[in-house]
């Protein structure tokens, strides 16, 4: 892996991050090649499931066909042998005297399949097999994103510091009740973010949790840190200790789609040519985008409903209902009646009743009077604090995890933590 690191100012909480780009060397292209000799009395060789492979003709190929169906009787309890993949290295492990020992195979980027021999007498082979788990470390990553002219979405501006789009849509998730981002990043934007991933013998395999995000921009700061209060799920809460969930979540789609018609009491319509009121926000998205519950509720109808197309009505606590139009299909399980949760999908983006495109009319009434998404979502109170007997807690983990976060700026892909199984 190539990387180069810059030091760069972010004055949120007084903060100095590095902004970091990397580029992982891709590995050279596995072959067949000759037989591996580590040990005097071990013999190894490495290979890939080759096309249209099974694992009676792989086991043929190296001449072990005769034992074919107890190797495969053995797995079966812990691996579906129809779910060999083709492209997937393996071994197959020899002693002195050039017996078989044993096989591996690589499942996931989390577990392998081995397949030991305990005799393979002619007439009654025996072997076990075990789903083994990596030996993996987590490491502990802190980039500086900026949204710029040339990076002015989340995604784009997290590649450009080095990032995944999986950390984007994580911090998306956190800031998903205060941070809007189809409509609310502006140029000049900065996030500092902490975030875990998982390391194989030097390699990345996958990502772990958002350990802490600070936001500035707008004329705001905000900030997030993970933290679980003893018996209760991990969550994440302001630097006050206030929990980031709020009722609503600030948008009903990811966070990639455009707005592309604001609320309104006096709009063009694009398709009747007259003047009338659009009492919801659009968004711009491809048919088959997910939909989702901005609040928990329940459902009050999930039909065709006219102009509106295919249309979700959810009922909310404290007078508040939202709308969902223009879907391609509802969700499974839409009936009236039946309840539901923030962030539960509940149909896909589509183009039905009468629309230009595909895309969300998405309206939120209360107490019987539409109101703009936008601003009503900016009004939501805060979310629940942290219970005082744990405050304590809470403010040392989050000073912790300021500090490793400032701490990353020489060096942030230096693992902070241990072997991990």
């Amino acid at each position: 892996m190539v990387g180069t690191c810059r030091a760069a100012s972010f004055p949120v909480l007084g903060l100095i991050l590095s902004s970091c780009a990397y580029v992982e060397l891709p590995l050279p292209e596995s072959t067949a090649g000759p037989d591996i000799y580590l040990k005097p009395n071990t013999r190894i060789v490495e290979d890939q499931v080759s096309r249209d492979a099974t694992f009676a003709t792989l086991l043929a190929s190296h001449e072990l066909g005769d034992v074919a169906y107890a190797f495969v009787e053995a797995m079966r309890p812990v691996f579906d042998p129809r779910a060999l993949r083709r492209g997937h290295p393996y071994k197959l492990i020899y002693g002195a005297q050039g017996e078989f020992r044993r096989f591996e195979y690589h499942v996931d980027e989390d577990q392998y399949l081995e397949v030991a021999s305990v005799s393979l007498d002619s007439a009654a082979p025996v072997f076990e097999a075990f789903l083994v788990d990596y030996e993996k470390e987590l490491e502990q990553v802190a980039i500086e994103v900026s949204i710029d002219t040339e990076h002015n979405s989340l995604m784009a501006a997290m590649s450009a510091s080095g990032g995944h789009d999986l950390v984007a849509m994580s911090m998306a998730e956190v800031f998903a009740g205060e941070i809007d981002f189809n409509t609310e990043l502006r140029l000049g934007d900065r996030f500092g973010v902490l975030y875990e991933r998982f390391v194989r013998d030097d390699v990345h395999v996958t990502y772990g949790d958002i350990l802490a995000v600070l936001f500035q921009g707008d004329g705001r700061e905000v900030s997030a840190f993970r933290f679980e209060v003893p018996g209760e799920e991990p969550a994440y809460f302001d630097g006050d200790g206030l929990s980031m969930r709020r009722q609503f979540l600030r948008s009903p789609l990811p966070f990639e789609p455009r707005v592309t018609s604001r609320f309104s009491y006096r709009r063009l319509h694009p398709i009747l040519g007259i003047n009338r009121p659009h009492l919801g926000v659009d968004y711009g998205a491809p048919t088959g985008t997910r939909v989702i519950a901005v609040a928990n509720g329940t459902v009050v109808s999930a039909s065709r409903s006219g102009g509106s197309g295919n249309m979700v009505r959810l009922r909310h606590s404290n007078g508040y209902e939202t709308w969902y139009l223009h879907l391609s299909r509802f969700a499974s399980g839409m009936t009236p009646g039946v309840r539901v949760m923030q962030g539960q999908t509940i149909g896909y983006v589509g183009s039905t009743g009468l629309s230009t495109g595909p895309h969300l009319d998405y309206r939120v009434r209360k107490n019987g009077t539409f109101v703009n998404p936008l601003i009503e979502h900016r009004n939501m109170p805060p979310g629940e604090p942290v219970p005082p007997e744990y405050m304590l807690s809470f403010e040392n983990e989050r000073d912790s995890l300021l500090a490793r976060l400032s701490s990353r700026q020489s060096d942030p892909y230096t693992p902070l933590g241990g072997s991990v199984q």
